[in-house]
């Protein structure tokens, strides 16, 4: 599976999971080096699984809020912590 966006692979992985309609990613092969850690809300903080949410940063600027992970998930979220799920901006295909 990858994670394109503007014709950009963000992430290519052959070990997805699918959770609740979206794929995660495990943070090995996503570009980690094109996001950073978007400031947290106060639902960001009221979040069960600890969610952090990512900026994409490109040559174009910060686009705000294009990925997620959780960071402290309860036990149904457990296969995907610290993986990356990505926003409808971004296309994930096979």
């Amino acid at each position: 599976m990858r994670a394109i966006r503007n014709g950009q692979v963000l992430a290519d992985s052959d070990r997805t999971i699918e959770v609740d309609g979206y794929v995660y990613f495990p943070r090995e092969s996503v570009r980690m080096e094109r996001f950073a850690a978007a400031p947290k809300t106060v639902g960001d903080r009221m979040c069960p699984h600890g969610v952090q949410f990512y900026d994409l940063v490109d040559g174009s600027g910060r686009v705000e809020r294009q990925a997620w992970s959780y960071e402290k998930p309860g036990a149904r979220m457990q296969p995907i912590e610290r993986w990356l799920g990505f926003w409808d901006e971004v296309e994930v295909t096979a």
